[in-house]
């Protein structure tokens, strides 16, 4: 056995509690996201909603999220993590209370961006202050347990929502968030300790609009694309104002003095490819349970709870191997676990595809999503610790920032994409019946179809899932110098 020094105790004992405290923001965002995803119906009843605003209350949440992680990581960086991880939860807190008291629609969605500001203060720092609390060769094993807490909010996100929304009302989905809210306030000013600030350098005000405002565009872009079509004018407009801002952006963060974004961190091979392989990922990942479902619905008419029981191999899959991994990692390095992660994703989501058929038996279907989920909560642990020990203090924020809101852009292009796929199997008269799960019961042959188009969708998934295991292969430096992201960053 080991000997431990009083000294290491007391900071392995610390670095547990800050696990502890931020799991819980994580359980509080990713609770209230899909609690509301199943919520939703009752919301738009309420306010007697149309479809654009019934999108919107979810849209919101997501673009001004993505939009401005990144920036909070920066401002974090530079004000201190700890006072703007605190102030994230403040926020989002009151937010969560204003909403469950909204007189209207667009009133709640103006809420849902003060939740997503919040929530970005929130996530732009959660992994920083964990990889700050570890010891670098326990940091896979906080990781570990951070990430198996996000499958449990994700697993009993959706009954949780069901439960209150017809229980206790849908003001109750945003009101549950107060008490949660309010005590990860307390406990964290309570445990956080301060973290050193960098000095006070102004920050990149023009190089944050032009990115909120790039990816704002490119979000809104791809959220229309599946349901309005690539000739769509919303997506149209989007992508070209993205395209005109991406090499703007480049030259005035260039210029900065203070760049919200080092390019010279993701020129390296290490960062790019890592964050392309969690792209993959995210992409390949954040569909799946949605597809399962409706396969479950639309092609073996169960109803929605028999489908929500049918895909808990995911998350569960996830939850198991998330702090399994995060213990694992004191001797198999993150760089083999994340290939390893990404190749069990490629074999789950390769078993779905090779048996899409009504007919398939339930254990079959279970072992693909189990092992996909178990991928995914190995690559998470092994992506996450492997491009968080290669940076230089700091820099953790922004590029955790960045990271963050890669993968949010992955779960966008996801749903859309894949949803597009799918329904393109079958006519447009019959994509209504798809979407609300009732296509088995018109005939043997527009299952057939609608078959055909489950599988490219599966095959869609396992050539992105192939792809983010040759990128996770490929973010592998020489072990005489860390990467060349970090040498420049040094340099500069």
């Amino acid at each position: 056995m080991v000997a431990v020094t009083p000294r290491e105790g007391s900071n392995l004992r610390y670095a547990w509690q800050v696990c502890a405290v931020t799991s819980l923001g994580l359980v509080l965002i990713g609770i209230a996201g899909s609690t509301l995803n199943v919520a939703l119906p009752a919301v738009v009843r309420h306010f007697h909603a149309d479809a654009t605003q019934s999108s919107w209350i979810l849209l919101s949440f997501l673009l001004v999220n993505t939009a401005s992680v990144v920036f909070f990581g920066r401002v974090a960086d530079l004000l201190g993590r700890r006072e703007v991880y605190l102030a994230g939860f403040a926020l989002f807190t009151v937010a969560s209370l204003l909403a469950g008291l909204s007189p209207d629609v667009w009133f709640l969605v103006a809420m849902r961006v003060l939740q997503a500001v919040g929530a970005a203060m929130i996530l732009a720092n959660g992994t920083v202050i964990i990889t700050d609390a570890f010891p670098p060769e326990k940091l896979s094993q906080g990781m570990g347990v951070y990430f198996g807490v996000m499958s449990v909010a994700q697993l009993a996100g959706p009954t949780v929502g069901g439960l209150i929304a017809d229980t206790a009302g849908w003001q109750w989905i945003f009101w549950v968030n107060v008490p949660a809210g309010l005590l990860a306030l307390v406990v964290g000013a309570l445990i956080l300790h301060k973290t050193p600030r960098q000095p006070k350098l102004p920050v990149d005000g023009l190089g944050n609009l032009l990115l909120f405002a790039a990816m704002s565009a490119a979000l809104l872009a791809l959220s229309e694309t599946g349901t309005s079509g690539l000739t769509s004018p919303v997506v149209l407009a989007g992508a070209a104002v993205f395209l005109a801002l991406v090499p703007l952006i480049v030259l005035v963060e260039r210029r900065a003095a203070n760049p919200v974004l080092r390019l010279q961190l993701f020129a390296g091979r290490l960062l790019a490819c890592a964050n392309l392989a969690s792209f993959c990922n995210s992409l390949a990942r954040s569909a799946l349970v949605l597809v399962v479902a409706l396969y479950f619905q639309a092609a073996r008419g169960v109803d929605a709870f028999e489908a929500g029981l049918s895909v808990l191999p995911v998350p569960i899959g996830l939850g198991l191997a998330s702090p399994l991994v995060g213990v694992l990692g004191r001797w198999v390095s993150p760089y083999a676990l994340s290939i390893g992660g990404a190749a069990l994703s490629a074999a789950g989501l390769g078993t779905l595809m090779l048996t899409a058929d009504p007919a398939t038996p339930y254990w079959v279907i279970a072992i693909g999503l189990f092992v996909a989920g178990c991928g995914s909560g190995t690559f998470l642990t092994g992506n996450t610790t492997q491009v968080m020990q290669a940076l230089p203090s700091g820099s953790l924020g922004v590029v955790n920032g960045f990271r963050v809101m890669i993968m949010n852009v992955g779960i966008v292009i996801s749903v859309g994409l894949s949803f597009s796929v799918l329904s393109s199997s079958v006519s447009p008269e019959l994509r209504a019946q798809v979407y609300a799960g009732t296509l088995s019961t018109l005939s043997p042959v527009a299952v057939e179809q609608l078959m055909g188009g489950f599988q490219r969708t599966y095959g869609m998934l396992f050539a992105v899932a192939v792809a983010g295991a040759v990128l996770a292969a490929c973010a592998r430096t020489r072990p005489a110098r860390r990467s060349a992201g970090l040498e420049d960053a040094r340099q500069a």
